[in-house]
């Protein structure tokens, strides 16, 4: 195992929080492998890069020669986790989590190593909880202190709905931790009440407590909401390579060092010398995108297929001609209607490739209309809003086009 100085090199880069230091030092210094814990909730069965971060630390734990412990809440994603919500989440049927929960073990190996990861369910021991037992566990938190939390403070004092099953939820992941015996339990800075309702619970039960580390939310591909598939500003890791790596070369530059630290698999110090490049003014984004799309690309979709869709990449968007001073316009252009669709003809006129639609129509059918270079078949006006994330190409001959950002 690496001297405490190096794995704290390691450990820290790109957290947000480790509460407290100290203990983690205390714990490293021991010589013995730390058991890391990190809870999901099988919500939905497509993850993306925002949900890798926490993965991305962990594997660099198990690199260090420590113990992974995922936990799969198949028993806590049956309430939801409230954290940084402003509703109740609506509920998921066991067979919903069941199925997502394959999914999500299968995508979230892709980064863990398989052999070092130990995968629970937490309805093993919280489904089978009796009452008295359930009764015992909540007795040990106080109301009071769950409403200072951030999220149901503003929904109390908003006057809007707090489910009382919602309470139950950072109790049941704090009983988590209690029950796989962590060193660490990671998770985003949104859940730092949950977190920290851990220690205390573990100090109630005579263990010594957990340390808490949290990661910060990943900014999706339009530079300002948290990623996410509501916002669409998402790159799954399921998505085609092709796809990831277009996604990927359209982040803003000031996003760069931060996606090679929360999501690449470089070294900590060349993610250290980016970041001095960026601040000295003598980065190459463009170029520093390019390597951080084939690193991910290959991470995903192993090793080569970074290169492979780098070159798709460069047959479309350098080799085909593409105009350097496209017109640009936001991607909010593309909105969608009532049946969850972007009508493509009225897209085509708001981003002046059409003058109206039945022009923008009759593009579509004599099939001059591309999107990031693929041909629109005619008769298709309603097209799929994922395509249009990041940013997109529209065309219409050789003459026309048209960049959503």
């Amino acid at each position: 195992m690496p001297p405490v100085d190096e794995q704290l090199k390691v450990i820290t880069s790109g957290t947000m929080q480790i509460v407290p230091l100290d203990e983690l030092k205390e714990k490293l210094k021991r010589g013995k492998p730390l058991n890391i814990k990190l809870g999901v909730d099988p919500t939905s069965p497509d993850l993306h890069l925002g949900h890798a971060v926490p993965l991305r630390k962990m594997r660099q734990f198990q690199d260090l020669g420590h113990h992974v412990t995922l936990i799969i809440g198949d028993g806590t994603a049956l309430i939801g986790d409230p954290s940084g919500r402003d509703s109740t989440r609506p509920p998921l049927t066991e067979e919903q989590v069941n199925e997502n929960a394959k999914t999500y073990v299968a995508q979230a190996m892709k980064i863990l190593n398989p052999e070092k990861t130990r995968i629970v369910h937490n309805g093993d021991w919280i489904k089978p909880m009796k009452l008295d037992q359930l009764l015992g566990l909540l007795s040990k938190f106080n109301v009071a202190r769950i409403l200072e939390r951030e999220d149901f403070h503003k929904r109390y004092e908003a006057g809007l709905p707090i489910a009382l099953h919602e309470f139950i939820y950072p109790v049941l992941q704090a009983y988590d931790s209690v029950m796989v015996k962590a060193d660490v339990e990671m998770g985003g800075n949104d859940q730092i009440f949950n977190l920290l309702a851990g220690r205390d619970l573990m100090r109630d039960e005579r263990m010594e407590p957990q340390v808490v580390l949290t990661m910060p939310l990943l900014v999706g591909l339009d530079g300002v909401k948290k990623m996410s598939k509501s916002y669409k500003n998402y790159v799954g890791l399921t998505d085609p390579a092709d796809d990831m790596y277009g996604k990927l070369m359209s982040i803003k530059d000031e996003l760069v060092p931060t996606y090679f630290r929360l999501c690449s698999t470089c070294s900590i110090d060349c993610i250290d010398e980016i970041d001095q490049s960026f601040k000295e003014g003598t980065a190459d984004p463009y170029a520093l995108k390019r390597e951080l799309a084939r690193n991910i690309c290959d991470l995903y979709h192993g090793s080569g297929a970074g290169k492979k869709a780098e070159e798709a990449f460069d047959a479309q968007f350098k080799r085909n001609e593409v105009p350097e001073d496209i017109p640009e316009f936001p991607v909010s252009l593309a909105a969608v209607n009532g049946r969850g669709e972007v009508y493509l003809a009225k897209l085509l006129v708001d981003v002046k490739i059409a003058q109206s639609t039945g022009e923008a129509r009759r593009l579509i059918d004599g099939g001059s209309v591309k999107i990031d270079g693929k041909k629109i078949a005619p008769k298709f006006y309603n097209v799929d809003p994922s395509l249009f994330q990041g940013q997109t190409i529209l065309q219409s001959g050789k003459k026309r086009w048209a960049r959503l950002v």
